[in-house]
């Protein structure tokens, strides 16, 4: 099953994480948490890790229009987004598929907050592509 949206990308890693904070602002999405995985599994474990970090964005109306619909929603946010570096030196930009998350809530009236959710995701995953084609920020 698919559950996320993803993008692949060549440039550095750190361009392409501000991009993808950018474009999620542009969408009307704040970045809530910002999880670098890499140093946390170094700090806690002492172990290596590729470049991986979890973006946790929301945006604030449509997260208080789905809570008043489905209180329980809260348990499914923030949204993540996750940008790490492939074996390959690629770099993937996946956002959780909203379609699927706000499934598990089987609640109809969430249907259309999650088609522009997706709507937006699609955006921001479109504007991280076009601006590493054309070469701004790298």
């Amino acid at each position: 099953m698919d559950y996320t949206m993803q993008v692949s990308l060549t440039g550095e890693f750190d361009d392409v994480v501000d991009a993808t904070i950018a474009a999620l602002e542009d969408e009307g999405f704040g970045v809530l948490c910002d999880i670098d995985i890499q140093a946390t599994l170094e700090e806690k474990l002492g172990e290596e890790f590729r470049q991986y970090r979890i973006l946790g964005a929301c945006n604030p109306p449509l997260a208080h229009e789905g809570l008043t619909e489905e209180i329980e929603l809260g348990a499914l946010l923030p949204c993540n987004i996750i940008v790490y570096e492939t074996d390959d030196g690629d770099i993937v930009v996946s956002a959780v598929d909203p379609q699927q998350l706000v499934g598990i809530a089987d609640n109809d009236a969430l249907d259309s907050i999650a088609t522009e959710v997706t709507e937006r995701f699609e955006r921001v995953l479109a504007a991280v592509t076009d601006e590493r084609a054309s070469g701004s920020g790298a």
